[in-house]
């Protein structure tokens, strides 16, 4: 007997497992368990991807649902993991509890870098595992080091082919191999959802703002992020568009929505705020916005790549320069929706939908940040780093990288390009050396 366990802890993932069972990217199996896990900072008040409308028409391609979060209460899915010794007690207690007997398991899991699928994925210790991805990070570098039992497991890395002819980074390692789940099957997944969030207006071709919620990741404050959503409202208006809907992300304070609001009627916009949780998809194919906006949300390369709807980006310049640490996970996304999609203040790039780079340029770009977010995990991507520093780092790509991570990194752009003379210098070298002896002798 083959049981296979899917774990999930959001509706577009649930819809990305989906398409891949539709399209028999996984082998036949005698029992499928969809484990939901309800991942938000307050689990309690917030509503699980089971919880979420449309989940039910998703929910036939398994035979069973099974909440994570009940399994380990009172732990948060994120912040628990099995002590080692504890691994062989923790897979005898999950096969009685979840009737697995001696089964055979296999193991459908996101973020494998870390908790909860991490720690799912250390519990049943002998499982293959088939990571999935169904966001943008997929395409930039495992964001910690994973440990080689968990990682010589995994077979391939499922994912959306959001960024056509750009390779996934993620686990590549492992020499794990992508496959991208057929873009048709989950477009026609998507679809059985159109009719899902009965209390949303009827509202054609608006221009539909996302948001993102991005001061609980500590990238923005509250009120930073309040004044992005305003800058996407007065953008849009710039460029002439009246009715106007916003989509908050279903953890955002409402008050947010209030200052919008506030805003968009001192502005005489036509502003509605959604406060049904669905999928921007739905919205998609709802409204057929005549514009979506948004900071480096995955939804903006869904609408441009599975939809066809013009896009437009504000606030990733900014956010390049602010996140922290360097290796932050999100760096690649928001370098690939600035590289890629106009911005939102250039009204003839956004109503010509030019976009940036080429998937060649794009891959150079990513392979190089990619290096210098993770050089321990991918040292064979430091000549491809040097060889893009050397040829293509100019007033436009500065944006990407930080001088003092170059530095030490020995990177290409370490050094002012005015000062690059005084390494080659026999007369400064000279009197380098000069003064560390003197130093050393002072010191003695």
């Amino acid at each position: 007997m083959t049981t296979q366990i899917f774990m999930a802890s959001t509706l577009y993932g649930t819809a990305t497992l989906a398409a891949a069972l539709d399209t028999e990217c996984f082998a036949p199996a005698d029992r499928r368990i969809l484990l939901v896990s309800n991942n938000a900072a307050t689990p309690e008040t917030t509503p699980g991807v089971d919880e979420m409308p449309g989940f039910e028409r998703l929910r036939g391609r398994f035979d069973d649902v099974i909440s994570w979060n009940d399994t380990i209460s009172p732990f948060h899915p994120g912040g628990w993991a099995p002590r080692l010794d504890d691994v062989p007690l923790w897979e005898r207690h999950l096969r009685l509890a979840w009737n697995l007997g001696d089964d055979d398991i296999e193991l459908a899991v996101e973020s494998i870098q870390v908790n909860p699928a991490l720690g799912i994925s250390q519990i049943f210790t002998g499982a293959p595992v088939t990571v999935y991805a169904d966001g943008l990070m997929s395409y930039g570098p495992t964001r910690n080091k994973i440990d080689p039992l968990v990682g010589t497991r995994v077979d391939r890395l499922l994912h959306l082919d959001l960024v056509p002819g750009l390779k996934p980074l993620l686990l590549t390692e492992f020499d794990v191999e992508p496959e991208i789940v057929p873009t048709d099957a989950f477009v026609k997944v998507l679809a059985e959802l159109v009719d899902t969030g009965d209390e949303l207006p009827s509202i054609d071709e608006p221009a539909l703002l996302l948001g993102q919620y991005l001061s609980a990741l500590d990238i923005l404050t509250a009120e930073e992020e309040e004044n992005l959503h305003v800058r996407m409202l007065k953008g849009a208006l710039a460029l002439g568009h009246t009715r106007v809907v916003f989509k908050p992300h279903p953890s955002a304070p409402a008050r947010w929505s209030r200052l919008l609001e506030r805003e968009a009627e001192k502005l005489g916009a036509d502003l509605t705020v959604l406060d049904t949780p669905v999928l921007a998809e739905v919205l998609y194919q709802r409204m057929r916005p005549a514009l979506v906006v948004g900071c480096f949300s995955t939804a903006l390369l869904t609408a441009s790549a599975l939809y066809g709807l013009p896009v437009a980006r504000v606030g990733t310049e900014s956010l390049l320069d602010r996140l922290t640490p360097y290796e932050n996970s999100n760096r690649v996304p928001v370098t690939i929706v600035d590289a890629l999609l106009p911005e939102l203040s250039d009204k003839a790039a956004v109503t010509e939908q030019r976009r940036g780079l080429d998937v060649t340029a794009l891959t150079g770009l990513v392979r190089a940040v990619g290096f210098a977010m993770q050089p321990k995990i991918y040292p064979d991507l430091r000549q491809a780093a040097e060889n893009y520093l050397t040829h293509h780092l100019n007033q436009y790509t500065w944006r990407y990288f930080k001088r003092r991570r170059l530095t030490s990194l020995a990177l290409p752009g370490a050094v002012p390009a005015q000062l690059a003379f005084i390494p080659r210098n026999a007369t400064v070298r000279r009197v380098a050396r000069r003064a560390r002896s003197l130093k050393r002798a002072t010191l003695g």
